[in-house]
Parts: structure tokens; sequence; C-alpha cells
């Protein structure tokens, strides 16, 4: 801001590039240090590749979150989310990629959803599915194609959607690009520290 008001001053219609004002707060969100594994980091990254690309054809290596399954077995305190058919490991909460709530059943109202299948407002929870960055294990299926389906790789069971240009929350936000997992197909295991062992609870 001071930055600003002195240019302004030297010449007062001086107008700052939106996209550099937006990646100086980011920058500043992060306590003036390139911080790649915050959620804000990777959203940015996301969005900005999500504008360049009109068939991705070849992603860079970075934007994909590692497999859990090539990690080595070591204790780990993230939760860590698994395929509710075949326990295959997908991803870690870090890379769920958490968003504003929407407005609820008013952002639908276009759709005309009836008032059964409304999920706000009557204690249920609004956001059915998570938002995540690409994981490793996803690669072939994102290569060559805008959207498509996001398919378990060990047993093939329908896990949720990607699309570069985004989609719809059940909370109603618009998430762009979108990588939706759906609750209902994953299990969350905590790793809990009992004594000296570790252990998993789903």
């Amino acid at each position: 801001e001071e930055a600003l008001a002195a240019v302004r001053a030297a010449k007062p219609d001086a107008q700052v590039n939106p996209g550099f004002q937006g990646q100086l707060k980011l920058y500043e969100a992060m306590g003036c240090a390139v911080d790649s594994s915050s959620v804000l980091y990777k959203r940015y990254r996301l969005e900005m590749l999500s504008e360049r690309l009109s068939e991705p054809q070849d992603l860079p290596r970075e934007v994909f979150a590692v497999d859990p399954t090539s990690i080595s077995q070591t204790p780990n305190t993230e939760v860590l989310y698994r395929c509710r058919k075949c326990r295959r490991a997908l991803y870690r909460s870090s890379s769920i990629l958490s968003h504003t709530e929407g407005s609820g059943p008013t952002a639908f109202a276009h759709k005309r959803i009836t008032d059964s299948a409304r999920l706000c407002g009557n204690g249920l929870e609004k956001c059915t599915s998570f938002f995540i960055e690409p994981v490793q294990w996803m690669e072939p299926a994102l290569l060559g194609v805008m959207e498509g389906q996001l398919l378990c790789p060990k047993c093939t069971s329908k896990l949720g959607s990607f699309s570069w240009r985004g989609e719809q929350c059940s909370c109603g936000r618009w998430v762009t690009p979108a990588f939706q997992i759906h609750k209902s197909r994953v299990d969350e295991v905590r790793t809990l520290p009992v004594g000296n062992f570790h252990t998993a609870k789903t």
C-alpha cells in the first residue's frame, strides 16, 4: 500500500495489474515467503495452470502430491484417506484444498432442486465432497482431457470427478479447477500414538 501510494503521488493515474496485486497479497498471506506446502499456494498454482490449459498433455511434476503408497511406512500424524471398497491409500489430509462455504440451496436455484434434495439448513453436512490437489495416481486420467471421472487405481470404483474448468460443491461454492472426491467413497485413517507404538484408527 505504501509503494502504491508513492507511485500514485508521482503519477496519479497509475494502475496496478490486478494479477500482480493478487500475487503480492498471496505472498503476504504466506508470511512473505514462498511456501509450496501452503493450501493458498497450491490453489493459486492450480488456478494458474487451469487458465493456460486447453488440453492438458504434459503436466508439471510439482503439481502432483506424492502417492501415499510410495511413502515408506514411517509414523505420520496426518490423516490418511483410503478407498472404502478396497482400502487402497489415496491421499493425505495435507492434499485437501479447503474452500469458503457457499451460499447453499440458493446457489442451485437455476437447477430447481426440490426441498427434499436440499442438504443445507437441516443439520446435515453441507460439503459432501473433498476437493484435493492432484495425486500421482491420477496422472493417467488427467492427461489429454479437461474433465472426467476419478477411479480408484486399484479396484476402479468411482471416487469422484475432475474438471479443469471447475465444479460446484454441494455447499454451493464453485471450485476451479476441481478434483472432487465424494466423502462417502473414502474412509479416514488416523494414527493414534499408544506408548511407543502407533495404531491406526478408521
